[in-house]
């Protein structure tokens, strides 16, 4: 737990990463599906939206279309 706190401080204080584009339709459903799982989870949204009154696919969507979420494409680190 400790080490989770001290993770995210680090993050914080780190200069913002550029925010990739999203190249299809069926990244952006990835994204927003993992995302609502970290909604529903407990985590705070990062748009002007009430979690009571907006299921959190569409708090996910929101925060997408507005590039509030970072996510990053990693390689095929298996195959080199």
């Amino acid at each position: 737990m400790v080490e989770e706190t001290e993770q995210l401080v680090e993050d914080a204080t780190q200069e913002p990463k550029e925010i990739l584009a999203i190249d299809s339709k069926y990244r952006k459903i990835i994204l927003a599906a993992q995302r609502s799982k970290q909604l529903q989870r407990g985590a705070n949204p990062r748009v002007d939206m009430d979690p009571r009154k907006s299921k959190s696919t569409r708090i996910a969507m929101k925060e997408i279309d507005d590039e509030k979420i970072e996510w990053e494409m990693l390689t095929d680190k298996l195959t080199q």
